[in-house]
C-alpha cells in the first residue's frame, strides 16, 4: 500500500523550513510521496503580496531536487476557498487504495476537531502533527492526540528539528532587506525580480500618513496600540518641552519596527547589516529591537539623526541624553496602553519635570529586573549613574 502525505499551507513564501520540515516528514512516515499543496485562501488567514500563480512558481522553485516532494495545484485549480475534506476524497481517487497522511503544523492540529467534516478525515487519513519542542506545546498537543485516538483516528507526533520561522517572519525581515538565508537560492530570486514582499518598495521619506500602515502591518497585532500610543504621546511631550514634533511623531512610530522578530532573528538582522555586537546583546539577544529598529529607521525608511539615536536609546537609556532621546524613552514608558503600578507618577512628571520621569522610569526598570533575577543593561546603568551625578 503506497503512503501518500498532503502538506498544505499558503506558502507566502516557501521558506527553508517548509522544505526541510516536508523531508523530514517525508523519511519519518515512510512516505511514498508527500504533496505540497499551496491554497488558494486559508480559511481565515489573510495572504497579502503574492498572487496564488506567485506562490505556486516559488514552491516549484523550492522543492527542485527533491525526489519525494511534489507540488500540486490541485487547490489553486478551484480559484476559491478549499476545505481539506474535500481535498483528500481528490487525493484519495488519484491514488486508489492509499494510506494518506495529513501533515500539520502545531496549531491547525489542536484546532483540527473545529474543522469542516473532521470526524470523516478522522475515519480516512492518519495526522501528523510537527512539534516545535516547547514543553508547554508539547503536552498539549500530546493532550490532544489522545483524544483524537480514543475517537476512532489515528494522531502521530513529530519532532521537527528545523529551525523555527514563518513566512510572515521571512516577509519582515525581507522588507528590512534580509532574509536570503531562509530562502532557497532560485525562490530569492524570484521575489528580487517580482518585487515581492517589499523588496521592490521604497520606504524613504514617507509621510505619516503612508508610513503608518507600513508601520502596522510589520507588527504583531498586539503592539500597534501601543505603537501608536507612543507616537502621540511623543509627540504631547515634544510640544511641551519644545522638540521637533515631526521627529518625536516618526521615532515614536518606528521605535519597535522590528519588534516581531525573536532573539535568533534579531542577531540575524545584525548579521544582516554588519553589526558588532557587545556581550550584554549577544547574551540577550531580545533586547536587540531597539537597536535594529534604529538600523531598519535609517537604512531603509531614511530617518535622519535624532530620529535613529532616539529609537536606539528607547530600551535601555544612556548617559547624558538629549531632549528627544528622552521623550521616546518616557513616552514608551507611559503611553496610555501601559498600566502597571507607579505609571500615573510618571505620566504626571513627564509634562512637569521631564528629567525627573527620566530617572524614575530608569530606577523602575532596575527594581523590575532585580525582582525577576534579570541582569541590567550596561547602558541604563550608566544612563541612570549620570542622571544621579548631574542632578539639578
Amino acid at each position: 500500500m503506497k503512503k501518500i502525505g498532503i502538506f498544505g499551507g499558503s506558502f507566502n513564501p516557501p521558506h527553508v523550513g517548509h522544505i526541510q520540515s516536508a523531508v523530514y516528514a517525508a523519511e519519518q512516515l515512510g512516505l511514498d510521496r508527500l504533496l505540497l499543496m499551496p491554497t488558494w485562501q486559508t480559511p481565515g488567514k489573510n495572504m497579502p503580496d503574492a498572487s496564488p500563480e506567485q506562490r505556486l512558481a516559488m514552491l516549484r522553485l523550492a522543492v527542485r531536487g527533491q525526489e519525494k516532494l511534489t507540488v500540486s495545484d490541485l487547490e489553486l485549480r478551484q480559484e476559491q476557498e478549499c476545505y481539506t475534506c474535500d481535498t483528500v476524497r481528490t487525493v484519495q481517487a488519484q491514488y486508489p487504495g492509499a494510506e494518506i497522511y495529513l501533515l500539520l503544523g502545531t496549531d491547525m492540529f489542536l484546532k483540527f476537531r473545529q474543522w469542516r467534516h473532521a470526524p470523516e478525515l478522522l475515519r480516512t487519513v492518519t495526522l501528523a502533527a510537527l512539534r516545535r519542542g516547547d514543553k508547554k506545546e508539547t503536552s498539549a498537543l500530546e493532550g490532544e492526540a489522545k483524544i483524537l485516538t480514543e475517537r476512532g483516528g489515528k494522531a502521530l507526533l513529530l519532532d521537527n528539528p528545523v529551525l523555527p520561522i514563518s513566512s510572515t517572519q521571512v516577509r519582515r525581515l525581507l522588507a528590512f532587506q534580509a532574509g536570503a538565508d531562509f530562502l532557497n537560492p532560485g525562490v530569492y530570486e524570484f521575489i528580487r525580480q517580482e518585487k515581492l514582499y517589499d523588496t521592490g518598495a521604497r520606504f524613504v521619506n514617507l509621510p505619516m500618513a503612508q508610513l503608518e500602515p507600513v508601520v502596522v502591518r510589520l507588527l504583531n497585532p498586539n503592539r500597534v496600540n501601543h505603537v501608536l500610543g507612543c507616537r502621540d504621546t511623543a509627540v504631547a511631550l515634544a510640544k511641551k518641552w519644545g522638540a521637533d514634533e515631526v521627529d518625536a511623531a516618526r521615532a515614536g512610530i518606528l521605535h519597535d519596527i522590528t519588534k516581531a522578530l525573536d532573539g535568533p532573528l534579531q542577531l540575524t538582522l545584525c548579521r544582516a547589516y554588519g553589526r558588532i555586537l557587545d556581550d550584554f546583546s549577544r547574551k540577550y539577544p531580545k533586547t536587540l529591537h531597539a537597536l535594529t529598529g534604529s538600523l531598519v529607521a535609517e537604512r531603509i525608511f531614511g530617518e535622519n539623526k535624532a530620529v535613529v539615536s532616539a529609537i536606539e536609546s528607547h530600551t535601555t537609556g544612556k548617559a547624558n541624553m538629549n531632549l528627544l532621546e528622552t521623550i521616546i524613552y518616557v513616552a514608551d514608558y507611559m503611553e496610555p496602553n501601559r498600566d502597571f503600578p507607579g505609571v500615573e507618577k510618571l505620566r504626571a512628571l513627564a509634562f512637569t519635570d521631564l528629567r525627573a520621569a527620566l530617572k524614575l522610569g530608569l530606577e523602575m526598570t532596575l527594581d523590575h529586573l532585580k525582582e525577576q533575577g534579570g541582569e541590567v543593561s550596561p547602558a541604563s546603568r550608566e544612563a541612570l549613574a549620570y542622571l544621579n551625578a548631574n542632578s539639578i
